[in-house]
């Protein structure tokens, strides 16, 4: 996979059961592009480690006044030259791809997982984790991708060097085979703390960003009620929280840095003492002296990336058990589906509470508990949050329809419906048969007052669909956003359409008008509305009080007002004593 490739057709099926697995998984997803980093690697790193031997065999030459060795010493460290270039260009160029398309891979992994969650994801994850895992936690994981190839390169190297000098310099060799391997794994006891540092780190960081996307979707109502400088400071202490454990983690890496100089360091000290003493006794040549002197200085340049693969992993492994973590969440329902992609009419029917929707009419449902309203929205729209009996549409149940077929056939509209920012034409371009038009749904959305203040806000826009919209329409009321997230509801005209307090920021009179809108425009569709609002229910068909998770009364609107004490109550907003009341009242009515 190059990276003008990019995207994926399909990024396959990760390995979520930990962070190791989903890293190994995506080594092993990227084996052409490693082959291919480690050999450029090779070239480089014993290119680089070959210079040595050269100026060895080049001071021999000329303590032997051999012109003719000298001049194939120099045509040897030319090549030895062209091929660190060479090896070292091909290196970088095939480690950024390896990196760049491993945090492509990523990405689409999480935006598939995304689409088929849907809203569930949030309830499930953090909104903070779920920015953290598609930002930097991305990069984390790519750069260990990246780092392997580089690494694997490295140590073969090493092996090659020492196995090399013990053969060149069997004195001085073994001091070097023995001493490399120490180097290398000195480190390995200091590894577990820096990365229980580098998890609290991050674990603190995830916080913080947690936080910060929280105080700034809150911001418009924290300065209403002057509560912006309380967050503020709590985001300040999570912060210095942050930098406290960044300094911790940080302090520790320079430890194993400065370990990573240090015996290093020793070792050619003591590879120098008893190589003079070699060449004292004549036991060693001068050349042969600089050859193992240069080959340990240049062994230092590979080991290096022991201490970086060290390091990436550290960085890496929690933000891989945190994209594991996303990734290995499931829908409640099938995403494959076990029947044909057709979506199918008829009755809506949810079997856990016995809500029934007939094809072709508007329901209104009425819920005192406002949450257990929005789970069962979901419910109706196939994404239950939890296992159960899975809602009917025309008999056939939603979790055996593949997923695009399920929501293409049921669209639910949550109670805080998402404006994306772009134009309002941009926003409007949703996928749609065509049967109703933007002008149509704007219409009976009851939007143009929302399109006259989009378009004042926006001078160089005649048309009031070029009209801006700024980030999840801020810039916009609260029934501003609702009314164009019911227009781009109605654009769809999907088979079913859930509505989850659409008018809830509305003031009554535009409220009236939408319902006639909505009456009118969905004419002949099943439409689900979920609401307390006298002027919604006046114009449904049909009525459902749903009371503890079961269908407690049926009918209309004007019926149920009078005749369910239940109903009244969440309607009319009575308290307990005044409908315990009303109810004592109607009981001394009919006995009179």
């Amino acid at each position: 996979m190059q990276i003008q490739d990019l995207p994926y057709p399909d990024p396959g099926v990760p390995d979520a059961r930990s962070g190791p697995q989903f890293l190994r998984w995506l080594f092993r997803n990227q084996l052409g592009g490693q082959f291919k980093a480690l050999a450029w690697g090779l070239l480089h790193f014993v290119a680089v480690s070959g210079l040595p031997f050269c100026v060895g065999l080049a001071i021999q030459a000329v303590v032997d006044r051999s012109g003719t060795r000298l001049a194939l010493t120099g045509g040897l460290m030319v090549l030895c030259g062209a091929c660190i270039a060479l090896g070292d260009t091909m290196l970088h160029r095939a480690a950024v791809t390896n990196w760049i398309t491993a945090a492509a891979r990523v990405q689409q992994l999480l935006a598939r997982k995304t689409a088929q969650l849907g809203s569930a994801l949030t309830r499930r994850v953090a909104a903070g984790e779920v920015v953290a895992v598609s930002t930097g936690d991305v990069e984390k994981i790519g750069w260990f991708v990246e780092a392997v190839s580089r690494f694997l390169a490295a140590a073969l190297t090493v092996v090659l060097v020492c196995v090399g000098l013990v053969v060149y310099q069997p004195a001085l060799g073994v001091i070097v085979a023995v001493g490399v391997p120490v180097l290398a794994l000195a480190v390995l006891p200091l590894l577990p703390r820096a990365t229980r540092r580098a998890d609290f780190q991050r674990e603190k960081a995830g916080r913080a960003t947690e936080l910060a996307s929280d105080t700034v979707a809150g911001l418009r109502v924290l300065r209403g009620i002057g509560g912006e400088d309380l967050f503020l400071d709590r985001y300040r202490r999570a912060s210095q929280e942050v930098r406290r454990a960044a300094v911790r983690s940080a302090r520790m890496w320079s430890l194993i840095s400065a370990i990573q100089v240090l015996l290093p360091g020793l070792l050619l000290i003591a590879v120098i003492w008893h190589g003079v003493h070699l060449a004292r006794d004549g036991r060693i040549t001068v050349g042969e002296l600089v050859t193992v002197y240069s080959a340990v200085m240049l062994l230092t340049y590979p080991l290096r990336h022991f201490e970086e693969i060290a390091m990436a992993y550290s960085f890496s492994r929690p933000s891989a058990k945190r994209a594991a973590r996303v990734l290995s969440l499931e829908r409640a329902m099938d995403s494959e589906g076990s029947r044909s992609a057709e979506a199918p009419r008829g009755d809506l029917y949810d079997p856990a509470t016995g809500l029934l929707a007939p094809a072709g009419r508007l329901t209104a449902v009425v819920c005192g508990d406002p949450d257990a309203a929005g789970l069962l929205a979901e419910r109706l729209g196939g994404h239950p949050s939890e296992e159960g009996i899975s809602v009917l549409l025309g008999g056939v149940p939603l979790d055996e329809l593949p997923l695009d077929s399920a929501r293409t056939a049921v669209l639910v509209q949550d109670k805080d419906p998402v404006l994306l920012s772009g134009s309002l034409r941009e926003l409007l371009d949703v996928p749609a048969p065509g049967s109703v038009t933007a002008e149509a749904a704007l219409a009976a959305a009851q939007c143009g007052d929302v399109l006259d203040a989009l378009t004042q806000g926006s001078l160089d826009a005649e048309d009031p669909l070029d009209a801006r919209i700024t980030e999840r329409g801020r810039s916009l009321s609260g029934g501003q956003r609702q009314r164009l997230a019911l227009a781009r509801s109605l654009i769809t005209d999907p088979e079913v359409l859930v509505l989850d307090e659409p008018t809830s920021a509305v003031d009554s009179h535009t409220e009236a008008r939408i319902a006639d809108g909505v009456r009118a425009l969905r004419a002949g569709r099943t439409t689900v509305v979920f609401t307390s609002s006298p002027l919604l229910l006046d114009h449904a068909d049909r009525v459902v009080l749903v009371h503890e998770g079961e269908v407690a009364a049926v009918g209309m609107h004007r019926e149920l007002v009078h005749s369910e004490l239940r109903y009244r109550a969440v309607v009319t907003r009575e308290t307990d004593e005044e409908a315990a009341l009303d109810g004592v009242l109607e009981e001394i009515e009919e006995t009179a």
